[in-house]
């Protein structure tokens, strides 16, 4: 899906700070306060260790919260922004589409409707099949995050979205972008839904 970025933003407090590369030493084991339809509950939990090196390091022994799911509470982005009305904790949102592949993007605040990107550099695109790879901020722009009722969009840049979802949560998209230099997070590069899920740190 093609987008026309505007140049009004946010400004990253972020922005200009550097990125932990240290691997934690000790074994980073999540607590999961939910069940997850994605993953199953423990096969998350793996995924989240996998992904503990790539966290911001002040989210680690904090417990996730599952505060979205389409199982749950249905397909409906404007039910998933509602779900975060009152959260302004970092969130996860893993995605399974109907060709199987797990994909999805931190962000290091809650996801809402916006009328600019938002968001930090600590925002990063992520797909776990067949293993895990996360796209990190290129620092080329900072088009992190922006969502209205219809259209959430995830990194930009040159008329492409990393991940784009539609308003029914039936659809989305991902196309290599300038903010993050991702690869297309599925097979192709638009895909239907199979399961969403929302976890905020608590």
């Amino acid at each position: 899906m093609e987008s026309a970025e505007g140049p009004e933003q946010e400004s990253p407090a972020w922005a200009g700070a550097a990125v932990p590369t240290s691997l934690p030493e000790e074994p980073f084991e999540p607590v999961l306060n939910g069940q997850s339809n994605i993953l199953g509950t423990e096969l998350l939990c793996m995924a989240l260790s996998q992904l503990a090196p790539h966290l911001p390091l002040r989210v680690t022994g904090y417990p996730w919260n599952l505060v979205y799911c389409t199982a749950r509470d249905g397909f409906s982005l404007k039910t998933m922004y509602r779900s975060m009305t009152d959260l302004s904790a970092p969130v996860l949102l893993v995605i399974r589409d109907t060709n199987g592949q797990t994909f999805g993007t931190f962000s290091s605040t809650a996801i809402r409707v916006s009328s600019c990107f938002y968001g930090t550099g600590e925002t990063f695109l992520f797909s776990f099949t067949p293993q895990l790879k996360v796209f990190k901020w290129t620092r080329r722009n900072t088009f992190f995050l922006k969502g209205d009722v219809d259209l959430l969009a995830v990194g930009g840049g040159s008329g492409k979205f990393g991940l784009w979802l539609d308003g029914d949560l039936n659809r989305g998209g991902s196309h290599p972008c300038e903010t993050f230099s991702n690869e297309t997070l599925s097979l192709t590069e638009e895909f239907f839904i199979q399961e969403l899920e929302v976890w905020a740190l608590g």
